[in-house]
């Protein structure tokens, strides 16, 4: 690489994570919620705070997944799809944060809370 290519590459990587930086800072503390959606509807909204804890059981015509709030988290930890991404999924705290079953076309989404 060129010495321009290194700095240009250097100026586009600090502006990526000084844009992750300001919207993770932008967000915090603001109100969560988690919004399930299955084939691009709503299936579930719930309030996401340090206290809430639920089990919620995503029952459609694609398939099961089990959906588990906790601790200002949220998992799924079941689900009886084939490839099992959305259980390997990292659970998701940020507003921002998705987990993904492709196969049950449901979406589970950390959303401000309104």
């Amino acid at each position: 690489m060129k010495k321009k290519e290194i700095i240009i590459f250097a100026i586009i990587l600090a502006v990526a994570v000084i844009s992750i930086f300001a919207v993770r800072l932008a967000t915090a503390g603001e109100a969560k919620g988690v919004l399930i959606t299955v084939d691009g509807e709503e299936y579930r909204k719930v309030k996401l705070t340090e206290n809430t804890e639920m089990v919620i059981m995503v029952e459609t015509v694609y398939g099961t997944n089990e959906v588990i709030i906790s601790n200002g988290s949220v998992d799924v930890v079941y689900a009886d799809c084939p490839n099992q991404i959305c259980v390997e999924t990292k659970e998701a705290v940020e507003i921002g944060d998705l987990i993904v079953c492709l196969p049950h076309k449901m979406v589970v989404e950390i959303i401000a809370w309104n």
